[in-house]
């Protein structure tokens, strides 16, 4: 198997750069295979699922949203989608990176510091 990373919407960040920063982050959490869609999107859209998933107005930087599910046993296991606003994002690096650590389990607000020591390490690289 192996992993694919499509990248949607006007490209803010380079896709092979998207990629490379979706691999890394999955290589932290041990997973080498599985589709991960990047998406960027507009602050309207962005709100629409924040208020809809979080219950939360407004527009934020970045919502993940992981499946972590086989949808077909021959086909590649579905991880989820990263959903990120540029014009609400300081650093979209850091957002591909954060979106990504959230589809494999990480959680900055339980973890006590580990998904965002991950996350700088891997934007070190």
């Amino acid at each position: 198997m192996s992993l694919d990373v499509e990248v949607l919407g006007p490209e803010a960040v380079p896709a092979a750069e998207v990629r490379r920063l979706v691999e890394l982050a999955l290589q932290r959490a041990g997973i080498g295979d599985g589709h991960v869609a990047v998406a960027f999107v507009d602050p309207g859209r962005i709100a629409e699922l924040n208020a809809e998933h979080r219950g939360k107005e407004g527009p934020t930087d970045v919502l993940s949203f992981p499946i972590d599910e086989v949808n077909d046993p021959a086909g590649p296991r579905e991880l989820g989608d990263v959903v990120i606003c540029p014009e609400h994002t300081t650093d979209l690096r850091e957002a591909v990176v954060h979106g990504a650590l959230h589809l494999v389990g990480f959680d900055h607000e339980a973890d006590d510091g580990e998904m965002l020591a991950v996350q700088a390490e891997i934007l070190a690289s």
